[in-house]
Parts: C-alpha cells; structure tokens; sequence
C-alpha cells in the first residue's frame, strides 16, 4: 500500500508539474493584462506538435508524419526541437496578442474572449489538416527504461518533467522579484496607466507576458507528449486542468498557481488509486469547494479599487 500511495504521489507531482506551468501560463497573462487565453489548451497540443515535427525534420522524414518506427533522436535533436516548441509558441503568443487580444481589451463585452477560443479553433483544424486525429508516440528524451527506487517504478520522463517545471517556476519567482523586467512587469499589474506614465512600455510587457505564457504552453506539451503521447485534443484536459489549478491557488498569485497546479495533479493521481471514474469528480468539487469559501482562490488576494 505505502508503494501504491509513493507510485500515485510521484506520478501526480510530475503531471502537476505540467498543469502548473500552464497555471503560472494564465496568472502571468491575467496579472499583466487582466485577460486570459481560452486557447491555451491547444497551444499545449501544438507545442506537442511542432516539437515532434522538428524531430521528423531532423531525422529526414517529412513534417507531416505520424510514426517514427526504429529512428531514435538524439540528445541534439531534442534540443532542437526543444527550441522549436518554445520559439514557435511564442510567436503564436505574440500573434494571438496582436491579432485577437490587443484590438478588444478595454473595450467593453468579451470579444478577446471570443477571439482566443477562435485562435484556439484554428490552430486545432490546421494540425487536423496537417497531422490528422490519430495519436502519435513520440520517443522520450531521456529514454523509456524505468527506474526503480524504494520499490516504485519511475519512468524518467516523468522525473525530467517534475524538475523542467520546479527550475522554470524557481527562475521566473526569482525574475520576478529580483530582477527590472520583474518589477516592470508587477508595476504593469498593479496599475498600467501609472506604470506607463513612469516610462515603462506597457505593449511590450504585455507582449511579453504572451509570448512567455505561450512558451509555457509549448513546454507543457513537448514534456507530456512522450509520457501520453501526442494528440490535438490533450490540450483541452491539460488546459482545463491548469485553469483550475491556477483558480485554486488564485490567478493573481503566480507562486500560488503553481501549488494549485501540483496540488491538483497529486488528487488526481491519487483518487485515481482508488476509482479512476472518480477523478474528475474530486478534481471539480475541489475547484467548486474552494471557489465557494475562498473566490480570489487559497493564495490570492482580494483586490479593492479606489475611485
């Protein structure tokens, strides 16, 4: 029982770790902005996507593909297609900002709101176009072998996915409290008007905030597609999943987000142990239960705004 319950614990932390960088992907965009991508979920399935395309392109194979049989990528390989997940994101990011955000925010109604689900559905229909539905199985970039400590078995992809996320939430809270970008970016938040009036450029912070959020969503989705495989609609739970772990912890808290993230993979995991038909249903009643007694989420903070 107590290998059970360190199996669930260990594979709850490392898919965790992939809903909270996607909750830290929301917080940054709402705090900066005070908008959110309702699109995320499937900028995580196309991170999956052009990451395993880049693999195709340096083993030789066309783009489109769906199988990489015996061909096995290198170490060089993966961190180019690394790079082409991140770089390719964030220029979606920056595209969505642009194109469907920056044109409606301070307007009245939600039409960005619209405008990202609308993104999000044109992004899914081009992979469809280009890959098809069917999953594919991508080689991880660590290997399949699993590793045995204390009687569990780990497989390390799964590790490899827990540390990128503990190192990329570490390095943002330390750029946001200790470096000018950060300030910039919090003084943004807190009041863009004042922080443009004090020579900041707001366009650029909030540009910034979407590519980095995007980015993060690519990450999510290169790091979950050897462990579920890729698919164009593993985005739509990942992305869900994220937007509550962000909700628990409070959007407005980056650090918060991120616990809500692993807190949320750790109960999924673990009432998975117990009747997998269940999961959904604890994951949901947490989300309801906390927004019910605390609505700004476990860590956030009740905003008040004076006229």
């Amino acid at each position: 029982m107590v290998e059970a319950l360190l199996q669930a614990l260990i594979s709850g932390l490392a898919v965790g770790g992939a809903y909270a960088l996607v909750a830290l992907g929301f917080s940054i965009t709402f705090t900066t902005t005070k908008t959110l991508n309702f699109s995320h979920g499937e900028f995580v399935s196309a991170g999956a996507f052009i990451g395993m395309s880049a693999l195709f392109l340096v083993l030789g194979k066309p783009l489109s593909s769906t199988t990489f049989g015996d061909a096995v990528p290198g170490a060089g390989a993966q961190l180019f297609a690394l790079l082409a997940a991140l770089g390719v994101m964030g220029l979606l990011g920056w595209l969505l900002y642009v194109l469907g955000v920056r044109p409606f925010a301070g307007r009245p109604g939600m039409a960005w709101v619209m405008s990202t689900l609308g993104f999000g559905v044109i992004l899914q229909s081009v992979g469809l176009a280009i890959w098809g539905p069917k999953p594919v199985v991508v080689p991880a970039p660590v290997g399949d072998t699993v590793i045995r400590m204390f009687g569990v078995g780990v497989r390390p992809q799964e590790l490899l996915t827990l540390g990128v996320a503990v190192v990329v939430m570490l390095g943002f809270d330390r750029v946001m409290n200790n470096t000018m970008i950060g300030k910039a970016m919090r003084a943004v938040a807190q009041n863009g008007n004042v922080a443009s009036l004090m020579g900041i450029n707001t366009n650029a912070m909030m540009i910034g905030a979407f590519v980095v959020s995007s980015a993060l969503a690519g990450l999510s989705g290169f790091l979950l597609a050897p462990i579920a495989q890729a698919s164009l609609f593993m985005g739509l739970t990942v992305g869900l999943k994220g937007f509550s772990g962000a909700m628990i912890g409070g959007l407005s808290n980056p650090r918060g987000c991120v616990i809500g993230g692993f807190l949320l993979g750790v109960l999924e995991s673990m009432v998975n142990l117990w009747q997998a038909q269940w999961r959904e249903v604890a994951v949901f009643a947490l989300v309801i239960l906390v927004l019910a007694f605390r609505p700004t989420g476990l860590f956030g903070r009740t905003t008040v705004e004076k006229v």
